[in-house]
């Protein structure tokens, strides 16, 4: 290994460990990629999980100032194909090497500005976060899963969309009361969160399992090595959608659901039996 290559390496496990401490569940996900698929989607996790915590982290700082040069520096990092910032480096590798359309970084950068300033939605704004913060973020992980397979990418595109949204609005539902006392934010249009009533809960709900019925489709027909592993996030998220429509509203509204250590474990081993039966 030379010293450029040393250099690409370290800058990806650089991009594994942020993805190891911030996401147990995804981190355990990625494992369970072909090994050839983990550094690449190591490098998407990073890259958006230090845009996220800019905006939703750093209130000490300027975070208007330090976006923007996140932004700046990300593009330099793709044209120049290489930089400093070894999550940017890693980042700006698997978008040469795999084709990553600069429409979709940019949404997710947009997505992620509108955090500085927004603090509730109206249904086109919601649409439109929801596409930058998480589709998008799908979308860049297909085109690693279908190494260059346009036809393939192409008819699997509406079910990783729908997947990422329904992860991101399921995220919007635990968080519900940290974003809002945190935050000042309130994602969900028309929703007051001094009044979360269960007729709002039970119309999130509907929405969410429209874009699960919807993305299990398309997760069924991915390429074989990203399947168990991207099929496992899946059945995370069903059995955390599960916990908190079992709650009632005022719940949702003061707690954090999480899933523990024992279902994620039967998780996996479920999933991967039923992976290897082929019944997913």
């Amino acid at each position: 290994m030379n010293h450029l290559q040393l250099f690409h390496r370290t800058c990806s496990d650089c991009s594994s460990l942020i993805t190891r401490r911030y996401s147990t569940s995804f981190s355990l996900g990625i494992r369970l990629f072909d090994r050839r698929l983990r550094g690449p989607v190591y490098g998407i996790y990073g890259f958006v999980r230090f845009a996220d915590e800019i905006v939703d982290t750093f209130h000490d700082y300027p975070k208007a100032d330090l976006f923007e040069r996140f932004r700046q520096d990300t593009w330099r990092a793709i044209e120049e194909g290489i930089s400093l910032n070894p999550v940017l480096h890693s980042f700006q590798h698997v978008v040469r090497k795999y084709g990553i359309e600069r429409d979709l970084i940019e949404a997710f950068l947009d997505s992620m500005e509108m955090d500085l300033t927004e603090s509730t939605y109206n249904p086109e704004g919601y649409n439109e976060y929801i596409y930058g913060s998480a589709e998008v973020v799908g979308l860049m992980c297909l085109r690693v899963f279908c190494e260059g397979n346009d036809v393939e990418y192409q008819k699997l595109k509406a079910s990783a969309r729908r997947l990422g949204a329904a992860f991101q609005k399921i995220n919007f539902l635990r968080d519900i009361k940290s974003d809002h006392e945190e935050r000042g934010r309130v994602y969900f249009p028309g929703v007051d969160f001094g009044r979360f009533t269960q007729e709002d809960k039970w119309q999130i709900e509907a929405d969410i399992k429209q874009d699960f019925d919807a993305a299990l489709e398309g997760i069924r027909m991915l390429p074989k090595g990203a399947r168990l592993g991207v099929y496992l996030a899946y059945k995370y998220y069903t059995h955390l959608f599960q916990k908190i429509k079992s709650a009632p509203p005022q719940r949702v509204a003061e707690e954090r659901f999480r899933l523990s250590g024992k279902r994620k474990v039967f998780l996996l081993c479920s999933s991967a039996l039923r992976h290897q039966l082929g019944v997913l």
